[in-house]
């Protein structure tokens, strides 16, 4: 093998690794913030305290850089899905998942507004992956809450628009933190009162 072979498939150094973290996470401010259009190369080496040249070192400009951003995401919001299980409580399970997702809202909000700026803009870069990860994914679960309801275990409603109620109820607190953190200037407050209501709310709703 020749010294160049080597060279381009050795492992990222420590210093590589860390500026490439550094920047995905100065880029996840800056397109939370701003969205994919109003963020710049520019503020994103700011926010991460390195040139714009060296930005470009490690990606091949902001679109990489957000879909790179995109690509780790999708995992993460997938698996609070994939885990409600079909043979559980049906009721326990469905709050389970309405409580990861209060989590992640509340642990993770930059990524949220990353992914509902991405949404808004009708998916251009996450299209792909809404067909291919989180349709089958959202059609099995919508079965799975099927077949509750059909064995009576829970109230009937429309798995489909229980999903998305489901979303916009956790992700609120993310994507529009800047109200509820005026509104609800305290935290404990803010993220017991929201599990709290929220298990008021789809207990009711799932109650035979």
């Amino acid at each position: 093998m020749t010294d160049a072979a080597t060279s381009s498939t050795k492992a990222p150094s420590r210093i590589q690794q860390r500026n490439r973290i550094l920047i995905l996470d100065a880029a996840l401010e800056v397109f939370s913030r701003h969205g994919y259009r109003g963020a710049t190369l520019d503020q994103i080496a700011k926010q991460a305290g390195l040139s714009k040249p060296n930005i470009l070192y490690y990606f091949g400009g902001k679109e990489d850089i957000h879909v790179t951003l995109l690509n780790q995401l999708m995992k993460a919001w997938l698996d609070p899905l994939k885990e409600m299980n079909p043979n559980g409580d049906p009721i326990k399970e469905l709050l389970g998942y309405v409580h990861r997702k209060l989590d992640m809202a509340l642990e993770l909000p930059r990524e949220s507004r990353l992914f509902a700026n991405e949404i808004l803009q009708g998916a251009p870069r996450m299209g792909p992956h809404l067909s291919a990860d989180l349709k089958p994914l959202f059609d099995e679960q919508s079965r799975v809450i099927s077949n509750w309801m059909d064995a009576g275990k829970i109230a009937r409603c429309d798995p489909g628009h229980l999903l998305f109620s489901i979303w916009a109820t956790t992700q609120h607190y993310a994507d529009f933190a800047a109200q509820t953190e005026v509104l609800l200037p305290e935290d404990e407050r803010r993220q017991d009162g929201a599990s709290a209501y929220l298990d008021q709310l789809f207990t009711k709703l799932l109650t035979p």
